[in-house]
């Protein structure tokens, strides 16, 4: 879809036209996808402490938000705690960490850790670890990491107004180092930070540049403590909508419902998937709980999926 359509179908607003470009969405998902679901969880590996800024992040030190905080976990730990999300289901488990990005001893836990995960699971190992080098990736992917995160969070214009200890363009200068390593790509964004439609327009377009194979979105799920903590989110009709937009910008890759889905989305997950979205983050997230494993299972199954 040519950017100019993709402007014209983002000027929609009533229910009606909502459902009419959801369902347009979902036919693309249909033909690209099919009917299987992608499914991922997370292990938080290093929790709190951040010195960067970053307005809507409960983890940052810059902020009185009080989450749980501890410091990089061994391998062991990391492994145990990837074995124990394996009954859930999901293909991947994701190992995250709170942070600029992964100093020499990090870096060498997390491929110590993701070794002993493919050998102890069927589960592919992904990663988010903040900033990173061509170089740094490469020891990923020689680690056994299949995939890295790094999400773009908004326009190049807007992300100012939400982080200043870093730029938008490091985020994006990570994620064409992860794809040059020849790593599979994990990034989106969060609606609901105060941009505008355009900044969401241009959100999807680099990201389209950018080619990932997962796109997660999320929906601002305001954390106490923080600076947008009274942030009003977008209505979940407003975020099928931006999902069903992803999808059209991007009909090959895997949308994920992430962070924030339950309460931004509330009764319409269902519709979301209906709309474009093929994933689900399951089992929590990194400072707030998810749903029950087993609800999100009944979900995809009335969405048509083979759970």
């Amino acid at each position: 879809m040519t950017t100019a359509e993709l402007a014209r179908r983002a000027d929609v607003s009533s229910p009606a036209d909502i459902l009419a470009l959801a369902a347009d969405a979902g036919r693309v998902r249909t033909a690209r996808l099919g009917a299987q679901p992608a499914l991922c969880s997370l292990v938080s590996i290093r929790s709190g402490a951040c010195p960067e800024d970053c307005r809507y992040c409960a983890q940052s030190a810059h902020w009185a938000a009080d989450p749980p905080t501890w410091p990089m976990a061994s391998a062991d730990v990391i492994t145990e705690r990837a074995q124990a999300l394996e009954p859930a289901g999901a293909s991947h488990v994701c190992l995250v960490a709170s942070g600029r990005g992964p100093d020499a001893d990090d870096l060498a836990t997390v491929c110590e850790a993701a070794g002993r995960i493919r050998r102890a699971t069927a589960m592919r190992v992904c990663a988010c670890l903040g900033l990173l080098s061509r170089d740094q990736a490469v020891r990923l992917r020689d680690a056994g990491v299949v995939r890295v995160n790094h999400n773009l969070e908004s326009s190049s214009r807007f992300y100012p107004f939400i982080c200043t200890t870093h730029g938008w363009e490091e985020r994006y200068d990570t994620a064409q180092a992860v794809k040059q390593a020849g790593l599979e790509l994990c990034s989106g964004g969060i609606l609901g930070l105060g941009e505008s439609d355009a900044d969401r327009l241009a959100l999807l377009l680099a990201l389209r540049d950018l080619d990932p194979e997962v796109v997660p979105i999320n929906v601002l799920n305001p954390r106490p403590g923080t600076p947008l903590a009274d942030a009003v989110p977008p209505t979940p009709l407003e975020a099928v909508k931006w999902l069903a937009l992803a999808r059209l910008a991007l009909p090959g890759a895997a949308i994920k419902l992430a962070g924030g889905r339950e309460s931004g989305l509330r009764t319409l997950q269902g519709l979301a998937l209906l709309a474009g979205a093929n994933g689900l983050i399951i089992g929590g997230y990194l400072t707030t709980g998810g749903r029950p494993v087993t609800e999100d299972r009944a979900l995809l199954r009335d969405c048509g999926f083979r759970a």
